[in-house]
């Protein structure tokens, strides 16, 4: 996942770049002139490795991507624009076993390809924003997480409205998802069973108090699903909580409870939290579930029993670093339970070249022994 997600925070509306991108902000003139093309982009390249079934660093157990993103906005005027993001990658070692990470040590699934991973209209009147076509959404249980080589992605239609102060409104009708890691899989959501999928929300946020409440109705899982949250922030510290109930056909319900608290000392960010999912597992659409306990390998939402993470962020020297500590309860499974233990280090160059190291030790119960993985990332911007 993204470094930038050090802590899973569920997001109030669809991502603010819609395009998909890095593009930084243009500064309008004072007279616009259109229409206007902002192009951007970066160049990556992705380092796996893990203990999964050989040695970590073997050539048989490691992968080695790379990959072009190239942003291109083209705005027609004040209110529309039209936004692209291709990609294009490519492999640099040979396929071989299995990881748990990328099967057959593929990234995207092939030795290299392209694919457009976005591609929409993006239309503005007054308080409110259609986004309809290939888009990112990053909700709490519907999102497409920047991991790898490029983020997960949705053909949607989306509408977002900021009429009412500090109120912000989101209706979304997803058709297609592509998971991470698929290359050009554009999964048709609604050639499976009743073939509607789609989510309404409302939030709040006047910095102090905070809160929102989803509705998911998810035709191709089956299920239908409420997620809410509020949250206050003390000042010294920052209180939240969440309560997700999903409905699941011909199965039984699945409650999830969850407490957050984070808290700064000197130069350090402090987070602790607890969630319990009780009477079946919980749903998704996505990599990752937005429950407070998930980490970088391990989702809540596969759990059933108590949950709790700890974790430590500070930066020195310039690197951003963050320390965590997961425990999971698989009720489902006999005797069983996980944890997770995350180390995450992220070092600006400059200002357009990025370095970030990732290592897990990840064990998910099920009596094996935990995995231990390192991913090694760069980005060039441009």
């Amino acid at each position: 996942m993204k470094f930038t997600k050090l802590s899973l925070i569920a997001a109030l509306a669809v991502s603010a770049a819609f395009a998909g991108g890095d593009i930084e902000p243009v500064v309008a003139p004072v007279v616009a002139e259109f229409p206007q093309t902002t192009i951007g982009g970066k160049a990556t390249a992705y380092y796996s490795t893990d203990d999964s079934v050989v040695n970590m660093f073997d050539k048989e157990g490691s992968a080695l991507g790379t990959a072009i993103t190239l942003d291109v906005a083209h705005k027609f005027n004040a209110n529309i624009t039209a936004n692209v993001t291709a990609i294009g990658f490519a492999n640099a070692l040979d396929d071989g076993i299995y990881s748990f990470q990328t099967a057959g040590r593929y990234f995207e699934g092939e030795k290299s390809g392209a694919f457009i991973n976005v591609a929409n209209i993006t239309a503005t009147y007054g308080d409110t924003t259609a986004v309809l076509g290939r888009q990112l959404l990053n909700t709490p249980m519907l999102s497409g997480f920047n991991w790898l080589l490029a983020p997960g992605a949705f053909e949607a239609y989306t509408l977002v409205n900021s009429s009412i102060e500090n109120v912000t409104l989101v209706g979304s009708y997803v058709r297609t998802w592509r998971p991470n890691n698929t290359g050009n899989n554009f999964i048709t959501l609604t050639d499976i069973g009743d073939g509607n999928n789609w989510t309404v929300s409302a939030a709040y946020d006047n910095d102090a108090l905070s809160g929102s409440v989803w509705y998911y109705n998810v035709d191709a899982g089956a299920y239908t699903q409420v997620y809410a949250d509020a949250g206050y922030n003390f000042g010294v510290a920052k209180v939240m909580g969440q309560y997700v109930y999903t409905d699941i056909d011909a199965q039984d319900a699945s409650n999830v409870f969850g407490v957050k608290a984070t808290a700064t000392f000197g130069a350090f960010n402090l987070m602790a939290a607890y969630v319990n999912v009780s009477d079946n597992t919980a749903r998704w659409v996505g990599i990752m579930d937005g429950l407070y306990t998930s980490s970088w390998n391990s989702t809540t939402g596969s759990s059933m029993g108590d949950n709790f993470k700890v974790e430590a962020g500070t930066e020195f020297a310039g690197i951003t670093a963050s320390a965590s500590y997961a425990y999971y309860q698989y009720d489902q499974v006999i005797d069983s339970e996980g944890q997770e233990i995350d180390v995450i280090l992220g070092y600006n160059i400059t200002n357009a070249i990025d370095i970030n190291a990732v290592y897990t030790n990840t064990d998910w119960g099920y009596n094996t022994d935990a995995i231990n993985a390192l991913e090694v990332y760069a980005n060039y911007k441009f």
